[in-house]
């Protein structure tokens, strides 16, 4: 249990056994003035009634305030997996997009391949060029990656302290 509902459960402990050892004292009817009348009621058990329906009214409110936390925390992954979706399919257009351009790159150069002379060595730069492109787009996918899982993780560890800080009213 968290520090603040021990102290909670103490002070509602305290209550009630004050109340117990001093009922009769409670129920002792006492002349109460209601700014033009005057009413003869039990104080101690009126107090006590307000005492039970602030914590009823609390005790609501925080549910309110958690349930309403959880659904913005829902909210915001189901966002959030769209957005990784979307991010998967783009990165997936791209390949297909440099894998068809390499393969009309190729279909060029094979092409013109039969009018060179020196078909050995130009496809030795080919395949070095095709490796050096290869290396820098496996780099540029990594590094996007990498910052779109930084990304995803800093958007989840707000969300995660969002959830986690009580909200105040007005905001």
């Amino acid at each position: 249990m968290k520090l603040r509902t021990i102290i909670l459960l103490l002070t509602l402990g305290t209550i009630a056994a004050f109340s117990l050892l001093n009922w009769n004292a409670f129920i002792t009817p006492t002349t109460l003035s209601l700014g033009l009348t005057e009413v003869q009621a039990p104080l101690g058990v009126i107090m006590l009634g307000v005492v039970a329906f602030l914590t009823a009214f609390f005790l609501v409110f925080v549910v309110y305030m958690q349930a309403s936390a959880i659904f913005d925390s829902r909210r915001h992954a189901q966002e959030l997996q769209v957005n990784r979706e979307l991010a998967d399919k783009a990165e997936a257009s791209r390949f297909t997009e440099l894998h068809n351009f390499l393969e009309t790159e190729l279909q060029k150069l094979g092409a013109n391949r039969d009018a060179r002379s020196s078909l050995a060595t130009d496809h030795q730069v080919i395949l070095d060029r095709l490796d050096r492109l290869e290396k820098e787009l496996f780099l540029a996918v990594e590094q996007s990656g990498n910052s779109l899982a930084a990304s995803i993780g800093e958007l989840e560890d707000r969300l995660e302290r969002s959830a986690l800080l009580p909200r105040q009213p007005g905001h």
